[in-house]
């Protein structure tokens, strides 16, 4: 069993920056892809990035090529999303997951551990 908790959320102003991690306790992440996605509210959750076992691979949502990096610290079992030049409509819940297989992956289904999901909110 994996655990993730994720941390980094919360208000920023448009064209800020703020860096997520999710921290993995239970068993390691070494060997499984990881991915965030995202939810607002009114509208379905939403990949955003995702990285391969070893960070070696990565995949973004085309609205957040560019803002947004994914990386990942196997050594101390966590994965973070840089993301820089907020905008208003990156504001939602965001989700860590981890998955299997190779990776990097979209779809959620791939996906079998799910954190709690941290708040951002860009906004003036």
């Amino acid at each position: 069993q994996v655990q993730l908790v994720e941390s980094g959320g919360g208000l920023v102003q448009p064209g800020g920056s703020l860096r997520l991690s999710c921290a993995a306790s239970g068993r390691t992440i070494v060997n499984r892809p990881m991915g965030w996605f995202r939810q607002a509210p009114g509208k379905e959750r939403e990949f955003v990035a995702s990285t391969n076992w070893n960070g070696g691979s990565t995949d973004y949502l085309d609205s957040v090529k560019g803002r947004f990096t994914i990386s990942r610290d196997n050594d101390k079992n966590t994965v973070y999303l840089q993301m820089n030049s907020l905008k208003p409509e990156d504001t939602a819940v965001y989700y860590c997951a981890g998955g299997y297989g190779l990776g990097p992956f979209r779809e959620s289904r791939r996906y079998d551990y799910w954190g709690q999901g941290t708040q951002v909110t860009v906004s003036s």
